[in-house]
C-alpha cells in the first residue's frame, strides 16, 4: 500500500513550503517564472508575456474525468483551470481561458478553499492547468490548504515550456508532473506556439521533472501518487515531429517512461488560418505514430481511439458543463 504523504505536506511541516512561496513572489515582482524572463512587475499589475494580471484568475475548478485513467480514476481529477498561458498556441483547444483570459479573480484564500472542496468531493488529486504564471499564489494557497488538512497528490499539468530556476523551487512540492512534449522543430514551435527554443527548453524541463519525481508510481487502486507522465499530441502534416520527439525522450529518459500519445487534435482557435492545421490528425498519421512508439520500445502509457475523437474534446468554458 502506498502511504507516503504528498511532498508539499512534508515541506509544510518543515516550514520550507512558506519559504518557497516567498522566493516565488520575489521572482514574480520582476517576472522570470517562465523561460520568457520578461521582467514585468506583476505585483504592480504590469502584464508580462502571458498577459496574466497580478491577481490570481481561475476559470474552472471541478472533478475532471477526461484525463489519463491513473489521474481521473473513478472520482475524477481535482482540476483547477487557470486563466492565461505563457505560450500562444494557435490551435489551443482551451483558447477561451489560455488566450482570451476567461475566468474570475480569486484570493489566495479562496483558491485554498477550492482545493479543499475538491478533496471533500472525493477527487484523487489536485491538478493545476496551466500553473506556471500563478505559482506564487498557488504555493501560498498550498500552505493554507495543507494547514487545513489537504493531503491529495499535486499534479503539475504543463505545456512543457518551463524554466529550470522555477522548477527547482518546486522540488518536493509537486508529486506528479504532466508535461507536454509538443515539438521537435524550433522553427515550427515559434510559428505555431510563439515559443523560442522550445525543444531544448522542453528537454531540460523533462529531465529536471524526472530527476525530482522519477517514474510513475500508483497505489493499490491504480491511481497515480507520484512520478512523470509525458503527453505528446500528434499534429497533422507531422508538424509536431513525433518520431524525433519520441527518440529524444528515449535517448535522455528511457523507454520505460509513461507516454500519453494523443490523436485528439481538432482545428480550434486560429488553426483554420493555417491550411496544414485546418483538418484533424488522420488515422493514418496516428497509426504511423503508434508504429514509431512501439518500434522505440515504449510500453507504458495510454493511447487514444481515433474514431472516438469528436467535438466533445473541444470544451466551452462559458458553459457550466464545459465538455457537453
Amino acid at each position: 500500500m502506498y502511504t507516503t504523504l504528498p511532498g508539499y505536506k512534508q515541506l509544510y511541516a518543515a516550514g520550507i513550503l512558506r519559504e518557497r512561496a516567498e522566493l516565488l513572489w520575489k521572482m514574480f515582482s520582476s517576472c522570470r517564472l517562465c523561460p520568457w524572463q520578461c521582467g514585468a512587475d506583476r505585483t504592480s499589475g504590469q502584464r508580462g508575456r502571458c498577459q496574466a494580471p497580478g491577481e490570481l484568475k481561475v476559470a474552472k475548478a471541478l472533478a475532471h474525468f477526461g484525463e489519463e485513467p491513473v489521474l481521473s480514476g473513478t472520482r475524477g481529477a481535482g482540476t483547477i483551470f487557470f486563466s492565461h498561458c505563457h505560450l500562444q498556441c494557435c490551435f489551443c483547444q482551451n483558447y477561451q481561458i489560455s488566450q482570451e483570459g476567461l475566468g474570475e479573480v480569486l484570493t489566495v484564500e479562496a483558491l485554498a478553499q477550492k482545493m479543499l472542496s475538491l478533496q471533500k468531493a472525493g477527487c484523487h488529486n489536485i491538478s493545476l492547468v496551466p500553473p506556471t504564471h500563478y505559482l506564487p499564489h498557488i504555493v501560498e494557497a498550498l500552505c493554507l490548504a495543507a494547514a487545513e488538512g489537504l493531503s491529495l497528490p499535486l499534479v503539475y499539468n504543463s505545456n512543457g515550456y518551463e524554466s529550470l530556476e522555477t522548477l527547482k523551487l518546486l522540488s518536493g512540492v509537486v508529486d506528479i508532473y504532466l508535461p507536454d512534449a509538443k515539438y521537435a522543430n524550433d522553427a515550427l514551435a515559434k510559428k505555431y506556439s510563439q515559443a523560442k527554443d522550445y525543444s531544448q527548453i522542453n528537454l531540460a524541463a523533462l529531465r529536471e521533472m524526472f530527476a525530482q519525481v522519477g517514474p510513475l508510481v500508483t497505489d493499490e487502486n491504480g491511481t497515480a501518487r507520484k512520478g512523470l507522465i509525458i503527453r505528446h499530441l500528434v499534429l497533422p502534416a507531422n508538424i509536431a515531429g513525433t518520431q524525433e520527439v519520441l527518440e529524444r525522450i528515449k535517448s535522455h529518459l528511457g523507454s520505460h517512461i509513461h507516454m500519453s500519445l494523443m490523436c485528439q487534435y481538432l482545428p480550434a482557435y486560429k488553426a483554420p488560418l493555417h491550411q496544414e492545421l485546418s483538418k484533424r490528425t488522420s488515422s493514418e498519421e496516428y497509426d504511423r505514430a503508434l508504429v514509431c512508439l512501439e518500434a522505440l520500445g515504449f510500453e507504458n502509457g495510454w493511447l487514444q481511439e481515433h474514431e472516438e475523437i469528436n467535438g466533445e474534446f473541444l470544451p466551452d468554458f462559458e458553459k457550466g458543463e464545459s465538455w457537453n
